[in-house]
């Protein structure tokens, strides 16, 4: 089997290749990425790319297809993109450019090629502010960001490629979470589990009341390795599938104190003057449950605060400032372009 990996290189990446390398004993895995944090390893003893068979580095809006080929690529796992609202914000044109447009084109590619199986990694951020209970895939959009409407914008023009030779898998995640090999702190529980590991003190940035649902990247990649061999006598040659789990649904401020209840001793600051976050929703996984019961996330709460705290210690970590770190992917993206190395379109220079 063949499998190309788009963004490979991220946060997620290196988590789904070892698992699709451990799993299958006749995969040939491919990885494509642009390479913006292949610097930025975190308690890694190698580079994770040594796992892939190929790797390239590519821009996904200027398909090099004199270097590249998909034929025989048996099915195409797309995480690639510009990976949260922060970045979503600051480089609106090429969120949209890069997630969307440049996701398409993919998506015509493969299909053209004879792949089989097309694995696009969408978010359940395309609810937005939902109000009424957990969201079901039959549930209203209302994406508040670039990221999150880039994301609803390519699921919209995936639906008419799909057919009986071309299966077409849409996975929308919560918030990642959990210890990887490219680690983010960008993210609510890991940024959480950063501040008790440098500080003792959680500072919450907004009033702790949004709901977000979460999942952790080792279930991440079980989902994507079930959407690879999905068979699409069941939830159709296109699907729009919530990955997660009902007890992953979590208020902002809850997931603080999941954190200071495993890790004694840290104390929790809430922002009582910050405005409102408009983006909360609850999520309905029970699609997932019954399409894939043999795929269900398998790691707790507990265990992903203490891999994070493991993680963050065995880098001695100690760095109070970590949001104006490398950790953070804005700032590794504003300081490519402040060296010249990047420029405003996220190109190469």
């Amino acid at each position: 089997m063949n499998v190309l990996v788009t963004g490979n290189m991220g946060y997620v990446g290196p988590c789904l290749v070892q698992h699709l390398r451990f799993t299958y004993d006749d995969i040939n895995i491919i990885g494509l990425d642009m390479g913006y944090f292949a610097h930025c390893l975190s308690n890694s003893e190698t580079l994770p790319e040594h796992r892939v068979d190929v790797q390239y580095f590519a821009d996904l809006r200027r398909w090099p297809s004199d270097i590249i080929s998909l034929k025989d690529v048996d099915a195409v796992v797309h995480l690639a993109a510009i990976s949260n609202d922060p970045m979503g914000n600051t480089f609106e044109e090429v969120t949209l450019d890069v997630n969307y447009q440049a996701s398409i084109s993919l998506a015509k590619r493969a299909k053209e090629a004879g792949v089989k199986s097309f694995i696009f990694a969408s978010s359940c951020s395309t609810y937005g502010f939902a109000e009424g209970g957990p969201k079901s895939e039959g549930s209203g959009l209302n994406p508040l960001t670039a990221y999150a409407k880039s994301k609803v914008f390519t699921e919209k023009d995936l639906k008419p490629l799909a057919d009986s030779n071309f299966n077409v898998t849409i996975l929308r995640f919560g918030t990642a979470c959990g210890m990887s090999e490219r680690l983010r702190l960008d993210l609510v529980l890991n940024d959480f589990a950063a501040c008790a590991v440098s500080t003792g003190k959680i500072t919450i940035l907004s009033d702790g009341t949004p709901w977000r649902p979460l999942i952790h990247i080792h279930d991440m990649a079980r989902a994507i390795d079930w959407a690879i061999g999905r068979d699409p006598a069941k939830g159709g040659k296109f699907l729009v599938v919530n990955v997660g789990s009902d007890e992953w649904n979590y208020q902002v401020k809850d997931l603080a104190e999941a954190v200071a209840a495993v890790l004694p001793g840290v104390e929790i600051s809430i922002n009582k003057e910050a405005q409102p976050d408009k983006r909360s929703y609850q999520v309905d996984f029970s699609l997932y449950r019954k399409l894939a019961p043999d795929y269900q996330p398998v790691i707790r709460l507990e265990e992903a605060i203490l891999d994070l705290r493991d993680g963050l210690q065995a880098m001695n970590f100690s760095d109070s400032e970590f949001r104006d770190s490398t950790l953070i992917r804005l700032k590794v993206l504003n300081d490519l372009r402040s060296k010249g190395i990047l420029n405003d379109n996220l190109e190469w220079l």
